[in-house]
């Protein structure tokens, strides 16, 4: 672990309680005195804290020090996914915030399961255990979108992760969109101007979580 989240972060005085608690003495098994690092993720600071008392329920911190402390890709990525199954998209997620990805937009594309629901809850958790993990300093952005003819009233210069011979290798790509299973319908590729739909260089068929990897992967990294 890098640091504990807490929202709390930067106050001269924070109390842990709670999951927070018993991860910290429990899990972590930090004693009295000991110096650990806090985020509140919205700021790009760094807090130390002191354990200055544990009772059998809460633990007391003091601030010690605070510093600026950036990390995350050297680049933006904004990707467009269309929704799978839910499980799918929570085993990748943690993935794509070590890589660095930015912000990701669920849209429901022609083939994607209508049944299928993002619980946005959920996957916050999924991301702050996995900064917490990585040391990643900024929150990932998510959104749901209706349909990729509303993703591209948001995002007009996205581009299209389809069959070409356009490598994404050779281009400046800020935002992306990545199919379902089963990909795209020819009228959804419509929407894209030719110049817009880039291609990996390889035979195999990926699937989407797979896709969505070596995307976030080859331009971030």
């Amino acid at each position: 672990m890098q640091y504990l989240y807490h929202k709390e972060s930067g106050k001269d005085n924070i109390t842990l309680k709670d999951s927070d608690y018993k991860y910290i003495i429990r899990v972590r098994r930090h004693k009295k005195n000991e110096i650990i690092s806090l985020r509140n993720l919205e700021d790009n600071i760094l807090y130390s804290y002191e354990i200055t008392d544990i009772t059998k329920r809460e633990a007391l911190l003091t601030l010690k020090e605070s510093r600026y402390l950036e990390v995350k890709a050297k680049r933006e990525l904004h990707i467009g996914w269309c929704i799978i199954e839910p499980k799918n998209i929570e085993k990748v997620l943690p993935i794509l915030n070590e890589i660095g990805v930015s912000s990701i937009s669920f849209i429901y594309c022609k083939r994607s399961q209508q049944s299928f629901k993002v619980d946005l809850k959920r996957l916050k958790r999924i991301l702050l255990n996995s900064s917490q993990q990585s040391g990643r300093s900024n929150l990932m952005r998510l959104e749901i979108l209706s349909s990729l003819e509303e993703f591209l009233k948001l995002y007009p210069k996205a581009n299209l992760l389809n069959f070409s011979d356009n490598s994404i290798i050779s281009r400046e790509i800020e935002s992306i969109v990545v199919g379902c299973e089963g990909g795209f319908t020819q009228d959804e590729v419509a929407l894209f101007n030719s110049k817009d739909i880039v291609g990996l260089d390889t035979a195999m068929v990926l699937k989407s979580e797979s896709a969505i990897c070596v995307v976030a992967s080859n331009i971030l990294i």
